[in-house]
């Protein structure tokens, strides 16, 4: 059974790394102590960067080199501040040397020739005229020695195929999104060709899916994927079946889509599903929505999400080698809190329990034995979500829509003015993209009307401790929980409990924006 399927109750508990922000506030963190051999320093960097100014205009190869070297100029400099501080591994996003929105034919010059590094053995910077095209190659593989780290940067590559090759383009090359992987040496360890295409014409699918696990002297195994990957089972999860595998590097350009979907919703959602340590470097083009980087752990995270600024901005975390804390917990009654004994008793269909199913206490109010909160449906995330209002201080509530029904205990220490929906959805998601998706939500709507349910927001005030869980029929889910201003927050609680996989959660930081279970079922995409 996959790791995120463990049936267990999950205890996430507090952690602490260490993080510095050079050029920018430093983030909350811990005092600097000496590094511990069970732990290594991580960084990735959000890049703003420079864009051709017309994508599909034809161009010679010496003005794309111009280009992508002032993004590498600046990759150089986060490199220098990273080895200051003590990396030992730093990434790079998607599209961050070359750009994006090119055809097929106008990327061409921007593209570097791929050896494969499983039958050739090189170091770019030491024999930079073993091959042509391999500017930019050479350019990473300097950097990676001289800041004697391990380097990830995405890159366009080609590779020539001869027209008896089934599967070889009518322009004779393949043309690949690239992540490369340099060691503290120079040398080209490996490469990961996408293999998920989000809408992009200028390259092609590798006929062979690349599974890629690179090994480290301080951490040990990485793997690697990038962007719209980590929404299906290939290569992102079959990658993580190796239980050598605590950690992923993870280059992307990644817009963000609210209320499920933002970049650093996503990523820490990965890293508490499979107990692993995300090292997620994003574009950063707030004007595109392409902002949210992080160094995830399953119990804490280093992010940074910006709207504002227009600058990039690098962070610098110490990482656990081995990512901790996913703490099972027991239902000793003892020493349980009421609302957790309450949970226990509604899954268990306790009468009276059964008889709370859609009550909504009000102050002032008796507790009503009939349905207090109307069904609605609403769009979120281009998906017909059906849902209940959130009304009152305390109560349960459940929808449900095909086989999955979502419930949510809850209480409130004040009702703030605004709406509050608990949402379902299972079902195929069918805009920008094809997958299967089982989805409980609750969260805050755009105004107090219905329909605007489902819309992009990232202020509220709403304060809730409560627990959401659901009868999924995927052990893949990913928990999200989001607060005011962009903020993360860790669960107290989740896992398994009588076939129902659920999330607890107490004294947020801020007001709630979304609380959601992320459900994928790969099987039926």
């Amino acid at each position: 059974m996959s790791r995120a399927g463990r049936q267990l109750a999950l205890l996430l508990c507090s952690c602490c790394l260490a993080v510095a922000v050079p050029g920018g506030p430093a983030e909350e963190g811990c005092p600097a102590e000496p590094r511990q051999a069970a732990r290594y320093m991580a960084a990735v960097y959000e890049h703003r960067s420079f864009l051709s100014p017309d994508p599909l205009a034809l161009t010679s190869r010496k003005q794309a080199l111009e280009l992508m070297h002032r993004n590498l100029d600046i990759y150089e400099q986060q490199v220098t501040t990273a080895a200051r501080k003590g990396a030992q591994i730093i990434v790079f996003p998607e599209d961050g040397i070359h750009g994006f929105n090119f055809t097929r034919t106008s990327i061409y010059p921007f593209l570097d020739f791929m050896p494969s590094p499983h039958s050739v053995r090189w170091n770019p910077c030491l024999e930079p005229h073993r091959f042509n095209d391999t500017e930019v190659l050479q350019r990473l593989s300097c950097m990676a020695m001289k800041g004697e780290m391990f380097l990830v940067a995405n890159l366009g590559t080609k590779q020539p195929c001869h027209r008896s090759d089934p599967g070889c383009p009518s322009d004779g090359r393949y043309q690949f999104n690239t992540n490369v992987v340099f060691s503290s040496n120079g040398t080209l360890v490996d490469r990961y060709r996408k293999h998920n295409l989000y809408f992009e014409a200028a390259f092609d699918t590798p006929l062979e899916m690349d599974h890629v696990v690179f090994d480290t002297p301080f951490a040990g195994k990485f793997g690697v994927f990038t962007c719209f990957d980590i929404l299906f089972f290939d290569p992102a999860v079959r990658l993580l079946r190796d239980s050598e595998v605590k950690h992923v590097v993870y280059p992307t350009a990644w817009m963000n889509q609210l209320p499920l979907l933002a970049a650093i919703q996503i990523q820490r959602g990965f890293a508490i599903a499979f107990g692993i340590n995300l090292l997620a470097a994003n574009i950063h083009h707030p004007s595109l929505g392409m902002t949210g980087s992080g160094i995830h752990a399953p119990l804490k995270s280093f992010w940074h999400h910006n709207m504002e600024s227009p600058e990039g901005h690098l962070i610098i975390a110490e990482v656990a080698k081995n990512p901790p804390g996913l703490v099972s917990t027991g239902n000793a009654t003892g020493k349980m809190d009421p609302s957790h004994r309450k949970f226990l008793e509604l899954l268990a269909g306790d009468p009276y329990s059964e008889k709370d199913a859609q009550d909504v206490h009000c102050d002032g109010a008796p507790k009503s034995t009939t349905n207090a909160s109307p069904t609605f449906n609403s769009e979120m995330m281009y998906d017909n979500f059906t849902l209940v209002p959130v009304w009152g201080r305390e109560g349960h509530l459940h929808v449900c829509a095909n086989g999955l029904c979502c419930h949510l205990l809850y209480q409130r220490p004040t009702v703030s003015q605004e709406l509050y929906a608990l949402g379902v959805f299972d079902g195929l998601h069918t805009v920008h993209g094809t997958y299967y998706v089982q989805v409980c939500a609750l969260v805050k709507c755009g105004g107090l009307g219905f329909d605007t349910c489902g819309q992009e927001i990232i202020e509220a005030t709403g304060m809730f401790e409560f627990h959401l869980w659901g009868n999924f029929s995927t052990s893949y889910i990913f928990p999200m929980l989001l607060t005011s201003g962009m903020t993360l927050e860790t669960p107290d609680q989740l896992g398994w409990e009588s076939g129902h996989y659920f999330l607890k959660k107490r004294g947020l930081s801020s007001g709630l924006v979304t609380a959601a279970l992320y459900g994928r079922l790969y099987e039926k995409d």
